[in-house]
């Protein structure tokens, strides 16, 4: 009985712990819109976009209105986004999205974390070309139908729509189609579950599965890190 509490515990606390990450990054990201765009959502879409990821991961709407009250204070952080690219043991390509307040600390941290992870950082554009940044939409499929809303979205950059494998609409759409693709949703009144730019891999490399843990285990390495927003890669 006291494993089975043990292991119990373990979990929990992994859930807060992802948790906990997430809040920060969505508090990191609001900080960025509002230096860019304002506090007010109606004519800030960056922000906007970022509120509807938080209510997501059920971030409280006092935590929400938090950051951005914080984000409006002088001596808020100012942080900045820098992408890092790198390989993984065996070939895997990665990509390190990172907002940061002092540049040279993440600079070494992210490098250390390749280096005790077996991978190698690399240089701005090494692994880059490997993948494409696009614009990910999740819809609720209630009410909607795909092959309808397929013909509608084209004029606003539309690249792709199918299904994840909890049965929700996925739109996709070219990085400087982003706004373009917004706009044209909530003209439908359509409100996304969330909204992301990620990297999606032009191809993907095959792995045996303790060649995978082993990258796996430098992506949590460097997910851990404070400065870290997002990790990917191209794996199979």
């Amino acid at each position: 009985m006291g494993r089975i509490f043990e292991v119990r515990k373990s979990k929990m606390f992994a859930r807060y712990d992802r948790m906990a990450k997430q809040f920060t990054r969505i508090g990191k990201e609001i900080a960025i819109a509002v230096k860019k765009g304002g506090p007010d959502p109606d004519t800030n879409p960056m922000l906007r976009r970022i509120m509807q990821n938080a209510k997501s991961f059920n971030m409280p709407k006092d935590r929400i209105e938090g950051a951005i009250k914080n984000a409006l204070g002088k001596d808020t952080s100012n942080y900045e986004e820098v992408l890092f690219e790198g390989y993984a043991p065996h070939g895997i390509a990665i990509l390190v999205e990172t907002a940061t307040d002092n540049n040279t600390r993440t600079v070494a941290n992210v490098r250390s974390h390749f280096n005790k992870g077996g991978g190698n950082l690399g240089n701005s554009g090494s692994v880059g070309f490997m993948f494409k940044h696009l614009g990910v939409f999740k819809l609720n499929p209630e009410g909607l139908n795909p092959e309808d809303l397929e013909l509608e979205l084209i004029d606003a950059g539309l690249e792709e729509l199918g299904e994840d494998s909890e049965n929700n609409l996925i739109v996709r759409c070219e990085f400087n189609s982003f706004g373009s693709m917004q706009k044209a949703l909530e003209e439908r009144g359509i409100t996304p579950i969330s909204s992301e730019l990620e990297w999606i891999p032009l191809n993907t490399v095959e792995v045996s599965e303790e060649q995978s843990d082993e990258v796996f285990k430098l992506m949590e390495r460097l997910e851990q890190d404070d400065d870290v927003q997002r990790v990917f890669h191209n794996m199979a």
